[in-house]
């Protein structure tokens, strides 16, 4: 790990932020106080619900803690898109007896009132998604004694947040569960993107700042594997869902290593955003016709979704999820960490066992 990285984590094991109210003070501080680094995430949320989450997380440890922040979203640029999927839930809807959301709730999920708390009341890791801060903001982090990271799916995002000043690059692939972080929502890249490993490699050859990898690691052979491929550090987030800290609903909890659901889908039909989760009925109906519009397409069907989790009904839920969703261990976060780490090093000295001398 780097220099800076090393000086806030025992492992190289961070929590991936995973908004929607599973990453919350409490596994945050879980992971922090077993030696990795724990994320609080402000998307969804208000500034004011924010600075409260890092006031209880503060209560609750020590140890070191990032908060992730949604970067603001261009305007839509055919609202008649949402109007037409609208209609076509008018039927979930009924089923579920709630109304649909309003579209125009919020584009900017209350950026600037949540940097603004951040600079005036510093945390030691802030991280982006959906694009990249300006160097002006970045540049004000970095005064305030703020290490940053930008999310990134590609070589090319990876380098213009070298550029505006970010410190640490978190390198997503495919495989990751939740939204791709893209910085350009383009429908026409759709099913294109690129494994883990794959690209690491190419970052890595492109920028000379440190590196997260995340994307469907489960493991801490895999680990292993992504920080010998020249990451600094392996960020998991489903395998961090099913502990007993995370504020992930139970069906979620479950449905990760239930049967049913056999496989995952980059899918835009409950947010407007490709984002990988667990293939159910409303993904399947669905998913075909959900225009590129985010955040308009969150706002529209959280109510269907809260009402599904309401129900017990997980074929209406988002249910997001890595590749290696089968593989995760329902463990306390702390013993997560504690066996994580142990693989990890038994992966690392396995391989130096087999290197030739």
């Amino acid at each position: 790990m780097s220099s800076e990285l090393t000086d806030l984590c025992r492992y190289p094991i961070v929590q991936a932020p995973m908004a929607g109210g599973a990453s919350g003070p409490q596994l945050a501080a879980a992971v922090a106080e077993a030696g990795g680094l724990g994320f609080l995430a402000a998307g969804y949320k208000t500034a004011d619900g924010m600075y409260n989450e890092i006031k209880q997380l503060r209560r609750l440890t020590s140890g070191p803690f990032g908060v992730n922040l949604f970067m603001p979203q261009p305007a839509l640029a055919d609202p008649s898109a949402v109007d037409v999927y609208r209609h076509q839930l008018a039927g979930e809807a009924a089923w579920y007896e709630t109304p649909l959301g309003d579209p125009d709730s919020s584009g900017d999920d209350g950026y600037e009132a949540k940097v603004a708390i951040l600079l005036d009341d510093p945390v030691p890791v802030v991280s982006f998604t959906f694009g990249c801060p300006t160097r002006d903001t970045l540049d004000a982090f970095a005064r305030a004694g703020t290490h940053t990271i930008v999310t990134v799916t590609s070589a090319e995002e990876a380098q213009s947040a070298q550029w505006a000043g970010a410190d640490t690059v978190c390198v997503q692939g495919v495989e990751a569960g939740g939204h791709q972080s893209t910085h350009r929502d383009d429908p026409q890249l759709d099913q294109t993107g690129t494994g883990l490993l794959s690209l690491l490699a190419q970052v890595r050859e492109t920028v000379q700042i440190p590196i997260v990898a995340t994307g469907g690691l489960m493991r801490g052979s895999q680990i292993a594997a992504v920080l010998a491929a020249g990451a600094d550090a392996a960020q998991l987030g489903t395998a961090f869902l099913v502990c007993p800290e995370s504020g992930a609903h139970l069906l979620h909890k479950q449905a990760l290593t239930n049967p049913l659901f056999v496989r995952t889908e980059l899918t835009r039909a409950f947010s407007g955003r490709p984002a990988r989760g667990l293939v159910n009925r409303f993904i399947r109906e669905h998913g075909p016709y959900a225009p590129a519009a985010y955040p308009q397409v969150h706002y529209v069907t959280s109510g269907l979704r809260r009402a599904a989790a309401k129900a017990g009904d997980a074929q209406g839920m988002a249910l997001w999820a890595g590749q290696g969703h089968r593989m995760a261990r329902e463990l306390p976060a702390a013993e997560l960490i504690e066996l994580l780490a142990a693989e990890l090093e038994a992966a690392r000295a396995a391989l130096s066992m087999r290197s030739p001398r």
